[in-house]
């Protein structure tokens, strides 16, 4: 299993998420503060970037 996941893939797990990158390499989004983390839910989706709505990569927060 991996512990990286991307936009649109399935939650595996309750917890906090951070911002690991971004999916697509040619894009420009930075993330604000208030988007590095995100609190997720089981069988929830990866979300984008809110202030880019760009794909990106999450990894589980210790």
């Amino acid at each position: 299993m991996s512990n990286r996941y991307k936009t649109g893939e399935k939650v595996p797990e309750n917890g906090t998420y951070e911002f690991d990158g971004l999916a697509d390499t040619n894009g420009n989004g930075t993330p604000t503060e208030d988007e590095k983390h995100v609190s997720l839910e089981s069988g929830e989706t990866f979300p984008p970037l809110r202030s880019s709505k760009e794909a990106a990569y999450w990894k589980k927060s210790n």
